[in-house]
């Protein structure tokens, strides 16, 4: 499944919460990430936010949709990191 999953957590955590995100999703802008993700990757990366943040200050939001090709994006100025990659 495609997911896009944003966070907003304590300055205590971010640089955690950051490492944490790219083990498992591509990184496209402050606090954004994307990508390809099995059910059980999904459900272990839940897991893990889980343990990390705190629910009474820090927030975690994660999309899901069948597949890339049903979600439509569209960049606005500046793309920060672009996953495509050019052979």
């Amino acid at each position: 499944m495609y997911v896009v999953a944003v966070y907003d957590v304590n300055t205590k955590r971010v640089g955690k919460m950051l490492k944490l995100f790219r083990q498992y999703l591509h990184w496209i802008q402050n606090s954004v990430f994307e990508g390809e993700l099995s059910e059980g990757q999904l459900n272990e990366l839940k897991g893990r936010v889980k343990d990390l943040m705190n629910p009474e200050e820090d927030s975690v939001i994660i999309f899901t949709s069948r597949s890339e090709k049903w979600l439509e994006k569209e960049i606005l100025g500046l793309e920060r990191n672009p996953t495509d990659t050019i052979l």
